[in-house]
C-alpha cells in the first residue's frame, strides 16, 4: 500500500494547499483576470472541476469494471487533439458565468470524491497497466498523478502571479 498511500497522500497535500490560498483571497481577487491571462483564479478552478471529471470517469469505470462514461464536453472530445485549446475554450464559455461560490463547491467535491474513490480501490489494480483494457497499457494510478500534476501546473502559475504568496 505504499505507492498508493503515496499518491493519496501528494493528491491530499495539494488540495490543503489550493485551500489554503483559496481562502486567503478575497472574492473580488478570486473573480478578477489575471495579468497575464484573460482567465480569473474562479476560471482556473472551473478548468481544474471539468478535467477532474475525466479523472473520476476512469476511476468510476474501475469501480464498477466498466468502459468510462466520460462527460459531455459539447462535441468536443479531448483525445482527438493534438493540444485541449478548443476543449479548454469550451469549458471556459460554458462556466464563466458560474459564481464563485458554485464554482467552489463543485471543484472542492469534485477533488474529495477522486480522494475517495482512489481510496476505494486496491493498490494493485491502481498501478496494474493491464488490468483495465481501456487504458491501453497505461495503470489507473497515471490519472491520478496526472490530475496532482494538472492541479500543482495551475498552482504554480498562480503562485507566481500573486503578490505576497
Amino acid at each position: 500500500m505504499y505507492m498508493k498511500n503515496h499518491i493519496l497522500a501528494a493528491l491530499q497535500e495539494e488540495f490543503d494547499h489550493w485551500q489554503r490560498l483559496l481562502a486567503s483571497l478575497s472574492e473580488t481577487e478570486l473573480t478578477t483576470p489575471q495579468p497575464s491571462s484573460s482567465w480569473s483564479i474562479k476560471d482556473e478552478i472551473a478548468h481544474l472541476w471539468a478535467w477532474q471529471q475525466r479523472t473520476l470517469a476512469h476511476l468510476d469505470a474501475a469501480l464498477l469494471n466498466q468502459e468510462p462514461q466520460f462527460p459531455q464536453w459539447s462535441t468536443l472530445d479531448p483525445e482527438e487533439y493534438d493540444n485541449t485549446d478548443p476543449v479548454n475554450n469550451w469549458i471556459y464559455q460554458t462556466s464563466r458565468e458560474q459564481t464563485w461560490t458554485v464554482v467552489h463547491q463543485r471543484w472542492q467535491a469534485g477533488y474529495r470524491q477522486i480522494l475517495e474513490k482512489a481510496a476505494a480501490i486496491s493498490e494493485k489494480e491502481l498501478l496494474d497497466a493491464s488490468k483495465y483494457p481501456w487504458l491501453e497499457g497505461h495503470p489507473l494510478s497515471t490519472y491520478l498523478v496526472a490530475s496532482y500534476d494538472h492541479h500543482q501546473e495551475h498552482l504554480e502559475i498562480l503562485l507566481a502571479q500573486l503578490p505576497n504568496q
